[in-house]
């Protein structure tokens, strides 16, 4: 299994940032899929998950902010951030399945004046 982030970077807060996650090695379309992220220093936070059916579910604080999508045709899942707010900065991570697999180095997301 293969999952690869990338799309993170510094922004502004207010700004926004579209991440991707390259998915190989399972067959991505009946998996759930998912974001999760870590501050420094803290533990690892679910954010949200788009499932088989595309259903989508996310935490309270990004609610509104984000959205998540994915492409099956591509192996690819997405996380489309708006709003960006200080306390979003984190390394980002995407995971599989219902456990939450992770994989991939993470992308970082920074959000900063």
């Amino acid at each position: 299994v293969q999952l690869v982030q990338s799309g993170g970077g510094l922004v502004q807060p207010g700004g926004s940032l579209r991440l991707s996650c390259a998915a190989s090695g399972f067959p991505f379309s009946t998996h759930k899929m998912s974001w999760v992220r870590q501050a420094q220093g803290k533990g690892l936070e679910w954010v949200s998950d788009i499932n088989s059916d595309d259903s989508t579910d996310y935490r309270d604080f990004v609610k509104g902010r984000f959205t998540i999508s994915r492409d099956n045709t591509q192996n690819m899942v997405y996380l489309q951030m708006n709003s960006l707010k200080p306390e979003d900065t984190a390394v980002y991570y995407c995971a599989y399945g219902e456990a939450r697999v992770l994989g991939g180095q993470g992308t970082q997301v920074t959000v900063s004046s």
